[in-house]
């Protein structure tokens, strides 16, 4: 069952925009960090009293050790602010309402959806470390290149929990982020993905855009029970308005699950048999046996014969997120540990800058 408590706010630092961090002290006299989000919360203040849902601390669930608050009891209540009539959270206690940019979208005839991204590269990844190699591989290859963030909801639900996304945006390497379905707190709120897409290109007059989940991922192990298969969504998306999708491959070698070895099994599932349009794969150089492992991966898996594999020289990867002033990591895993796994999404970030063309 799920955990709440009561606690106190004992002390508050800036997380991001609109959102707060806390030290928490609870009835029991054991502490704890939580975040608060202003767009359900509002904001927080040391001594206001609150309730915090503290079911992934207890469970041990990778969301960064945090609890966090529901509500905030010292005040009698809250109105954000917030205009428009479409819900995210729907049907839930924290339902929350805003403007869709598909609201904004007129002019744009049925006949002429299949070509609303006029063959704009989409990279669709499956997780949400692949966004920082992609955005700093893209931004090296095409300084000049508006690369939109399209931030869906199978994984972390508010943006601003994203500290990869913070980083970015302070440092202009995306132009915007939107975010889709029940995720929130981006630049611009989207209904679908789909919207998300045209939105990226109408409003935000995007060049490349990379579309992936924010932190987390749920996953059980079995072949399609897992919220990255999301990313076969974002290439039929992609493609069925006329854009050019851009697929990253997970490809690990310190992971010790065996289904994730060389090419995981969520790549499989999501490019077999998710995707029924034909993505452009991001494969990084590799050597010797592990070259050899993927290429049989991808071989027996049909990958070959339903997409076009597309081998890049992804050498400069390691190097630039070395220098970026963002650690990255995969499962707690570096960049020294998994290259390839960056690689391959740094792989992506070079492709998109070739294929979109002058």
């Amino acid at each position: 069952m799920s955990s709440y408590r009561r606690a106190w706010v004992r002390s508050v630092e800036p997380w991001g925009p609109g959102a707060l961090l806390s030290e928490l002290k609870f009835d029991d006299g054991s502490c704890g960090r939580a975040l608060s989000f202003d767009e359900l919360t509002g904001t927080v203040a040391p001594g206001d009293e609150v309730v915090a849902n503290t079911t992934a601390v207890e469970l041990e669930l990778g969301s960064g050790g945090f609890h966090f608050i529901l509500w905030n009891l010292s005040r009698p209540g809250l109105d954000t602010g917030a205009t428009g009539h479409i819900m995210k959270l729907r049907y839930t206690p924290l339902q929350l309402n805003m403007e869709a940019l598909e609201e904004r979208l007129g002019g744009i005839e049925v006949d002429g959806l299949d070509r609303a991204l006029n063959g704009m590269p989409v990279v669709a990844g499956s997780l949400h470390s692949q966004l920082l190699p992609v955005a700093l591989a893209y931004r090296h290859a095409r300084p000049e290149g508006r690369l939109v963030y399209v931030m869906t909801d199978g994984g972390c639900l508010p943006c601003a929990f994203s500290r990869t996304v913070l980083f970015l945006k302070e440092r202009g390497l995306i132009e915007s982020t939107i975010t889709c379905g029940h995720a929130f707190g981006g630049d611009l709120e989207a209904v679908s993905v789909f919207g998300a897409l045209m939105g990226a290109r109408e409003t935000c007059g995007a060049d490349a855009v990379v579309a992936l989940m924010g932190p987390g991922i749920v996953g059980t192990g079995s072949a399609v029970g897992f919220s990255g298969m999301e990313q076969a969504v974002v290439i039929n998306a992609a493609a069925s308005l006329g854009g050019t999708p851009v697929a990253i491959p997970r490809i690990t070698f310190s992971d010790e699950r065996g289904r994730h070895r060389g090419l995981s099994h969520h790549t499989v599932s999501s490019l077999r048999y998710g995707a029924l349009a034909r993505a452009v794969v991001a494969l990084p150089l590799l050597e010797g046996e592990r070259r050899e492992l993927v290429t049989a991966q991808l071989r027996d898996a049909g990958i070959f014969d339903k997409h076009e594999v597309r081998e890049v020289d992804a050498g400069i990867i390691p190097g630039l997120l070395a220098e970026c002033g963002l650690e990255a990591t995969i499962m707690g895993r570096t960049v020294s540990q998994e290259p390839e796994f960056f690689m391959s999404a740094g792989a992506a970030g070079l492709l998109a800058d070739e294929l979109g063309g002058d």
